[in-house]
C-alpha cells in the first residue's frame, strides 16, 4: 500500500499541473463548453490512477522480464541468437505499443484512410525489430553509440531529400511515438540486463542508455523508405470535428472496450516471450513468476485507464483550446501557450518516470531525476513552442528545424560524457509518450485548422518529431555542465 501512495504522490505532482493550466485557460483566454471540461476532469482522475497502477506494474512485471531477457539472449554468446531475439522482441514489442497506435489512428483519420493504420505500424514495427536487433549487437560488441548514431542519421539525412514533406513529419512523429509507455520500459530493461553481464562497470553504466534512441530509428528509416517506394502524390489532410461535446460519459464507454482490446493484443506477446523463457531459460520460482505475472495485469489495468482518460477526456480539449487560441487575435498567445503545455505535459508522461528512476539508479543518484526532468521539461517546451511558430509562418518547414537539429546533437554526442548521450538520445524517444501524442498533437492539430494557410497534416503532424529532438540537445547540455562541474570527480572518466 505504501508504494502505491509514494506512486500516486508522484503522479499527482505530474498530472495537476496540467490540469490546473487548462482550467485556467478555461477561465480567462478561451472558455470551453461545460461538458467537455466535466470530460477533461474525468479524464485527469482516469489519468492519475491509471499511471500509478502502471508504474507499480511496469516495476515488479515488465522490468524483470526485460533484465532477464537480456541476460539470457547475451549468456548465450552467439551472434546470430543475438541478433534473432532482437528482430522478434522488437517487433513484438513495437506492435504492443499503444502510442504508435494512436498516432496510426490520427495518420490514417486525417488522410482519409490512404494511410492505414495497419500499414503503418508493420512498417514501423519491422524497422523497430531490425534497429533493436542492431542496437543488442552494438553493446555485445562495444560498438561507440555516438559512431552508430552518426552513420544512421547520416542514411536518415539522404533519405529526407528524397522523402514528401507528408511522410518526413509522420516518419519522426513515428520514431518518438514507438517509444511510449509499453516500449522504454522493455527496452531499457533489456539493454540493462545486456549491459549487466559486462564485466567492465563503466562500460555497462553507459551501454544501460542508448537502445531506446537506436531503435526508434528504425520507425523514420522505415516509413521514409515507404514514402520513396510508394511514390505517393501529395496528399492532405483536415481534422474531423465530432459533435460529441454534449456528451460526458459516453465517449468513456466507448473507449474502454476498445482500448482493452488493443492493450490485451498489445501485452499478449510479451506474456506468451516470457513464458516459453521461462520455461528454457528463465527457471524463476512460481512466487517470482507469480509476481511478475502481476505485474504484467497491473500494466494492463493501468494502461487501459490512463489511455481511456487521454482519449476521452484530454484529447477533444487539447485541439480545442489550440483552436480557441489560435483564433485570438494576438497570435503570440498560441507559442506561450504552447511553451507552457510542452512543460507541463512531459511531467505525466509515464515513459520518462522510468527512464528518470533508471539513470538515477544507474549513476547511482550522481545524475538527479529532477535535475533530468527540469531538463526535459524546458526542451520540450521550446519544442512546443518552435512548432507553433512553424504553423504561424507557413514559409518555415520542418526540416529547416528538424537537419541543423539533428546534426547539433551528432556534433554535440562527440564532446560529452558518453554516458549523457545514451541518456539523451532516449529521453528523445521517451519524451514523445502517450500526453505528447494525443494532448500536445490534438493542441497543435486545432491550431493548423484555424490558421488560415496551415495545413494539418504537414503542421499538424512534426510536433512529436519536434518534441523527440529538443532533449537531445538539452539533456548533452547537462552533460557539458556536468563535465565542466566534475573535471576533477569521477564522471568525466566514467563518461568518457
Amino acid at each position: 500500500m505504501s508504494v502505491f501512495v509514494t506512486k500516486l504522490k508522484e503522479v499527482l505532482s505530474s498530472v495537476l499541473p496540467i490540469t490546473i493550466i487548462v482550467l485556467i485557460l478555461n477561465f480567462t483566454l478561451t472558455p470551453l463548453e461545460t461538458p467537455l471540461i466535466i470530460r477533461f476532469l474525468i479524464g485527469a482522475t482516469f489519468i492519475i490512477f491509471g499511471l500509478t497502477i502502471f508504474l507499480i506494474g511496469v516495476d515488479i512485471g515488465i522490468t524483470p522480464i526485460g533484465n532477464n531477457m537480456g541476460a539470457t539472449v547475451v549468456r548465450t554468446n552467439k551472434l546470430w541468437f543475438v541478433a534473432i531475439a532482437g528482430l522478434i522482441l522488437g517487433f513484438f514489442i513495437s506492435v504492443a505499443e499503444p502510442d504508435l497506435h494512436i498516432l496510426a489512428g490520427q495518420v490514417d483519420s486525417v488522410t482519409s484512410g490512404l494511410i492505414s493504420k495497419g500499414s503503418i505500424v508493420v512498417v514501423v514495427s519491422i524497422g523497430i525489430a531490425i534497429m533493436l536487433a542492431i542496437g543488442l549487437i552494438r553493446i555485445v560488441f562495444n560498438f561507440p553509440l555516438y559512431k552508430l548514431l552518426t552513420i544512421i542519421y547520416g542514411f536518415i539525412f539522404i533519405l529526407a531529400f528524397l522523402c514528401s514533406p507528408e511522410f518526413l513529419a509522420i516518419s519522426f512523429d513515428a520514431s518518438g511515438a514507438t517509444t511510449g509507455a509499453l516500449t522504454v520500459p522493455f527496452i531499457l530493461a533489456l539493454a540493462m540486463g545486456v549491459s549487466k553481464m559486462k564485466k567492465d562497470s563503466k562500460a555497462s553504466e553507459k551501454d544501460s542508455f542508448g537502445l531506446v534512441a537506436v531503435a526508434s530509428t528504425g520507425a523514420i528509416l522505415s516509413v521514409m523508405l515507404m514514402s520513396i517506394l510508394s511514390s505517393t502524390d501529395e496528399i492532405t489532410g483536415s481534422l474531423e470535428q465530432e459533435n460529441v461535446s454534449d456528451l460526458i460519459i459516453y465517449p468513456f464507454i466507448h473507449e474502454i472496450p476498445k482500448i482493452a482490446g488493443e492493450i490485451i493484443i498489445a501485452i499478449f506477446p510479451i506474456l506468451i516471450l516470457f513464458l516459453i523463457f521461462q520455461k528454457i531459460s528463465f527457471k524463476l520460482s512460481k512466487r517470482e513468476v507469480r509476481k511478475i505475472l502481476f505485474g504484467i495485469l497491473f500494466t494492463f489495468i493501468g494502461l487501459v485507464l490512463f489511455l481511456v482518460g487521454v482519449n476521452a477526456g484530454f484529447m477533444d480539449v487539447g485541439a480545442a483550446v489550440g483552436y480557441s487560441v489560435a483564433s485570438l487575435d494576438n497570435k503570440l498567445y498560441v507559442v506561450l501557450v504552447g511553451f507552457v503545455l510542452g512543460v507541463v505535459t512531459i511531467l505525466a508522461e509515464p515513459a520518462v518516470y522510468v527512464l528518470t528512476h533508471q539513470i538515477e539508479d544507474v549513476t547511482s543518484g550522481y545524475v538527479r531525476r529532477k535535475v533530468v526532468m527540469f531538463t526535459l521539461a524546458i526542451g520540450v517546451g521550446i519544442a512546443v513552442a518552435l512548432s507553433m511558430i512553424r504553423i504561424l509562418i507557413p514559409e518555415l518547414q520542418l526540416w529547416q528545424y528538424i537537419l541543423p537539429g539533428y546534426i547539433i546533437s551528432i556534433a554535440m554526442s562527440y564532446f560529452v560524457p558518453k554516458l549523457f548521450v545514451g541518456i539523451a538520445f532516449d529521453s528523445g524517444g521517451v519524451a514523445s509518450g502517450p500526453m505528447t501524442a494525443t494532448f500536445i498533437l490534438a493542441y497543435a492539430q486545432g491550431a493548423a485548422e484555424s490558421i488560415e494557410g496551415a495545413n494539418v497534416l504537414v503542421d499538424g503532424f512534426g510536433m512529436i518529431a519536434m518534441v523527440a529532438m529538443t532533449p537531445l540537445i538539452a539533456l548533452q547540455i547537462l552533460g557539458f555542465i556536468f563535465k565542466l562541474k566534475s573535471k576533477k570527480g569521477g564522471l568525466e572518466s566514467n563518461g568518457e
